[in-house]
């Protein structure tokens, strides 16, 4: 069976992937045929996910490295989740949470070892640049840090992190026109903890209203408009999700037989990587972003492929 990495990258727009699990379906398809990678942005869907067992679920700056060759990813399962909660939580959001936890557990029978609160406000900022990319500031990673130490140290082996943010300003992504506005910014508190402490990690975010809509939204973004937590995902995600490794008898990138990648979006580490290694480059040129980094400006060896029906048809 071939092994490949279906990576859409958080917060450029995408516009299959882009919002909430909405590229779900694709990976779902091709995971059928194939073990595939995922960077969370593809399957995660507030409390629904597209993670199947044949997926494996990688943080972003965990995959650079992989890319790079610097580490290999060992198959996991039954992984120890710790969570972990922003001080500037209010305690009935938290309790939202909590029972979301208990849920989870309850149903998909994933171990949850506990969960930590920060001891300081972690202090999320978001916004869209002038160049229509996500993303934002984070003003006390330290104490995010701090609470995933206590959680390893008491036999954690992967983390979901949720920091309060502010309420969501327009209407641009509900009506399917805009940037994910929330997405830079939590790729930023991933990628610290997944860069400081080697664990696999993600992160939800938690608002303070808890109010569900009953207008209509893009189809594309719905899942994140009928729940007021956003945990679900992560969490299955992070269920079996790989560890990191540096045995020889782990995934190594060298051993991946493509990756499939937006057509303007070809600027990132796992393109250029598999490029020197003369792997199978596939972009997809139904799926457009904000960037406009394509084949004709990068000198690549790359398989334009027009949507993603035809990859599944190609693969």
């Amino acid at each position: 069976m071939k092994t490949g990495a279906f990576i859409i990258p958080t917060g450029i727009g995408a516009s299959i992937g882009g919002f909430a699990g909405d590229a779900s379906k694709w990976a779902r398809r091709l995971a059928k045929k194939c073990k595939l990678i995922v960077n969370p942005n593809v399957v995660n869907a507030a409390c629904f996910s597209g993670i199947t067992d044949n997926m494996l679920y990688v943080e972003g700056y965990t995959l650079d490295r992989f890319f790079r060759g610097q580490i290999g990813l060992k198959e996991s399962q039954n992984n120890k989740i710790g969570i972990i909660f922003d001080k500037a939580i209010p305690q009935d959001v938290l309790n939202i949470h909590i029972n979301t936890i208990n849920a989870v557990k309850t149903v998909y029978d994933i171990d949850i070892l506990g969960y930590e609160i920060t001891k300081e406000n972690v202090g999320v900022e978001f916004f869209v640049d002038s160049s229509r990319i996500s993303t934002g500031n984070v003003k006390n990673l330290d104490t995010i840090k701090e609470s995933a130490e206590k959680l390893i140290k008491n036999g954690c082996n992967a983390i979901a992190i949720v920091c309060l943010f502010p309420e969501e300003q327009g209407d641009d992504y509900a009506n399917g026109l805009g940037v994910d506005p929330v997405g830079g910014v939590e790729a930023v508190i991933s990628h610290y903890i997944s860069k400081e402490l080697e664990i696999p990690c993600a992160h939800a975010p938690a608002f303070v209203s808890t109010e569900i809509t009953s207008e209509i939204v893009d189809t594309r973004c719905s899942a994140e408009y009928i729940t007021p937590t956003f945990l679900p995902c992560v969490l299955l995600g992070l269920a079996n999700a790989p560890t990191i490794s540096h045995d020889s008898d782990s995934l190594w990138v060298k051993q991946l037989d493509f990756l499939v990648i937006p057509y303007n979006a070809l600027g990132g580490i796992p393109v250029f990587e598999m490029n020197k290694l003369n792997k199978k480059i596939y972009a997809i040129k139904e799926n457009k972003t904000v960037l406009n980094i394509t084949p004709l400006h990068l000198p690549l060896r790359c398989d334009i492929i027009d949507t993603y029906e035809d990859l599944l048809e190609l693969i």
